[in-house]
């Protein structure tokens, strides 16, 4: 197996033990194999390369963030970017055109990160209907969730719990109804109260036309990484910590943890190792360990890589490296 890190200041290519930088792109949010080819989403457009992972290559949307890219049931690419956005290539990448639907929604206007000065909405999560390639959900940061089912034509919002602060979305593998929503305390006039309900998980059994929360007792409760296995028991794996600035550097660290569940949400278990319990490092890349079902992989702000499998055991893949805010592997 070999894994990729995807860093603020590069991708990085983790091969029996060994670590080589591959490329110098910034802001790398996502790695993700689609089939003969890797890409790459990064902060000025999306890159592509083969399964080899050392030949990276620009493939378009230079001007953008690119967040997720997705493979449709009639083999069209799908992306979602910052400026909150959504394009999709016929050419496996190699061109793009905006569904200007998307964009042009009239909720759209309203969209953006509150912070001073605020920053425009991005939309970060993305899931497609495998049996339909005319469904699709793309989840906005702040903003909610955009679903349609007439491939773009037609857009309805939905908000989790009121919730517009969206994160990361995924469907379950055996049926696309069941929709997961990771989620945080921002709104679009500011910052929600810090208490329980106004963040964390969320689940919906009806293709996300209603949601539940599913993060009641659970702390820290600003979750961000989330991942499904796609073995059965199909674990649901969340990152969380008590903020969005969560940090190493902070006195106490970042107070992060790692959760998860194998019922879908019903009741949850923390990953934790003596030293990650209550992690002083953020966790910001996560994805399922392809060698080991339940296992995940987990990229930090302090610049690690760690295998954790089923049992919350952690190994240490490699340190040293920048911020990883994403992780894959082939």
């Amino acid at each position: 197996m070999q894994i990729f890190a995807g860093s603020s200041r590069g991708i990085f290519k983790l091969d029996g033990g060994a670590c080589e930088q591959v490329h110098d792109a910034r802001g790398v949010r996502e790695i993700v194999q689609i089939d003969e080819h890797l890409f790459a989403g990064t902060r000025h457009g999306l890159l592509r390369a083969s399964l080899r992972g050392d030949d990276w290559a620009l493939c378009g949307l230079a001007d953008y963030e690119v967040w997720q890219v997705r493979k449709a049931a009639d083999g069209r690419l799908f992306a979602t970017t910052q400026p909150a956005g959504l394009f999709v290539s016929e050419d496996v990448g190699v061109s793009w055109r905006e569904i200007e639907s998307f964009a042009g929604a009239p909720e759209a206007a309203a969209w953006c990160v509150p912070i001073e000065p605020p920053l425009p909405g991005q939309a970060r999560a993305l899931v497609l209907d495998p049996g339909n390639a005319a469904r699709m959900w793309v989840g906005v940061e702040v903003g909610g969730i955009m679903a349609t089912e007439d491939a773009g034509q037609s857009w309805q919002l939905t908000l989790p719990g009121d919730n517009p602060d969206l994160h990361m979305m995924w469907s379950h593998p055996e049926n696309t109804d069941v929709l997961f929503a990771s989620t945080g305390y921002g709104r679009l006039d500011g910052i929600a109260e810090m208490v329980e309900g106004n963040a964390g998980v969320f689940r919906s059994d009806d293709g996300g036309k209603s949601w539940q929360y599913k993060w009641h007792g659970i702390t820290p409760r600003y979750s961000r990484p989330m991942c499904i296995d796609p073995r059965s028991p199909y674990c649901l794996t969340v990152a969380a910590a008590p903020t969005a600035f969560s940090h190493y550097k902070q006195e106490r660290g970042a107070g992060a943890a790692l959760f998860r569940s194998d019922d879908g949400g019903e009741s949850w278990r923390n990953l934790g190792d003596a030293d990650h319990v209550s992690s002083r490092a953020n966790f910001h890349g996560l994805a399922c360990d392809p060698e080991s079902a339940g296992g995940v992989l987990v990229g930090t702000d302090s610049g690690e890589v760690w295998r954790v499998d089923a049992d919350a055991h952690w190994q240490l893949c490699a340190e040293g490296l920048p911020s990883v805010l994403a992780i894959g592997a082939v």
